[in-house]
């Protein structure tokens, strides 16, 4: 089988590893040659096509808003970097995060936080919510955050597309595989092997590869502790008109947002059933026994709706705290990661492919020091623990 090399390999190339071959690309302090390798080029089963493609500052942990408010920046300035004609449909409708007594301090805490970083949320009482959304059931509420610019929801394909293209552009070569193998020479990457028997070479290569992150560090002997999750989306008709409604977040996880004429929606599966994912398959029960009891509960007017259809998708979980890996292995320093964003990669896929690239180019965060979620935490056991995870 035939052998290639390049600068920088990069596995994965859906949202997060399409952005950093495009940061790569757009650094000019960079010149060298890029692979992403990428078994699935439909992406029809990628997390970042089968995500609910949604945008928030709404985190608990600083480094999480702050890469979301760059994610915001790309989004509204994508035609000065793309041209005229780019467009992901981005809709600033925010989110609405809703406590009730017990958590209350908790959202207030965090309304905090993102005050401080400068995320334009507001903290409304019961009355307020009451006022601002009449169509919401408030009565066993306590406290709700909504963001009134800056957050809300996109299309996910055509912000891959945009990527793609523009790395595409400057050279970088897609190649359709999947890696079996990582070789390694002590402290070293030095290329992979994939299933087809053709190897490539390089001098750094960057784990992207979303839900199968965690198999891919094992090929390279690292343990990572991100696996596949399965996360269901129900498409909805509801007859009954729900004014400025946001993406809303009830207390029990379950959440709804408008999509075309319809609503999408869904929930975490309990943590008993919330294991790592091997199908797709829908699991209707959810939607049945959790997700349209509340809706009914807290829209009263969706206690009509109709399930018109629905996906499952799975995304990298983090086992450890929920949140991103970002940076090098401190023993292997040209094994770098972006992994294990938990739900919430697509959004901040911009901020991390900046910041990958600036480790590889310039050997350190240069924008936005994400240290925090470097890989030294996960081999410490120390968690960063985000509390926003929806």
């Amino acid at each position: 089988m035939g052998s290639q090399r390049y600068d920088v390999v990069i596995i994965g190339g859906a949202a997060v590893g399409s952005s950093i071959a495009y940061f790569l690309t757009h650094d000019l302090d960079f010149s060298g040659s890029i692979a992403v390798i990428e078994r699935d080029p439909t992406y029809a089963r990628a997390a970042t096509t089968l995500s609910a493609a949604s945008i928030r500052q709404q985190f608990s942990t600083p480094e999480n808003i702050r890469m979301s408010a760059f994610g915001i920046v790309f989004f509204r300035a994508l035609k000065a970097r793309f041209g005229p004609d780019a467009d992901i449909g981005l809709r600033e409708r925010g989110y609405l995060l809703l406590a009730s007594e017990t958590g209350r301090d908790v959202l207030a805490a965090n309304h905090a936080l993102q005050q401080a970083e400068g995320a334009d949320i507001a903290l409304m009482d019961q009355a307020a919510l009451a006022d601002n959304f009449r169509w919401l059931k408030t009565s066993d509420l306590s406290l709700g955050a909504f963001g009134r610019s800056g957050e809300g929801w996109f299309d996910a394909h055509s912000l891959l597309s945009l990527l793609r293209g523009a790395a595409r552009q400057r050279g970088v070569r897609y190649i359709h595989g999947e890696v079996v193998s990582v070789e390694r020479a002590g402290a070293r990457v030095s290329g992979v092997t994939l299933a087809g028997g053709e190897r490539i070479g390089c001098d750094t290569l960057v784990n992207a590869a979303g839900p199968q992150a965690g198999d891919v560090a094992t090929r390279a002997g690292v343990a990572l502790p991100v696996e596949p999750r399965k996360r269901c989306v129900f498409v909805v008709a509801c007859r009954a008109k729900l004014p400025r409604m946001p993406l809303v977040v009830d207390p029990t996880g379950v959440w709804i947002r408008p999509e075309g004429e319809g609503y999408i929606c869904g929930a975490a599966p309990p943590e008993e059933a919330d294991t790592r994912a091997a199908d797709f398959d829908v699991d209707h029960a959810l939607f049945d026994d959790v997700v349209w009891p509340m809706l009914a509960h807290r829209i009263p007017a969706m206690e009509a709706l109709k399930v018109q259809r629905a996906w499952a998708g799975h995304y990298d979980y983090n086992t450890l705290d929920q949140n991103a890996v970002i940076g090098r292995h401190p023993d292997v320093p040209n094994f770098l990661f972006a992994n294990g964003f938990s739900g919430h990669g697509l959004q901040q896929s911009p901020a991390a492919g900046r910041a990958v690239a600036e480790l590889i180019v310039h050997g350190r965060f240069v924008s936005l020091d994400l240290s925090v979620f470097g890989y030294e935490r996960i081999a410490a056991k120390r968690p960063v623990k985000e509390l926003n995870v929806i």
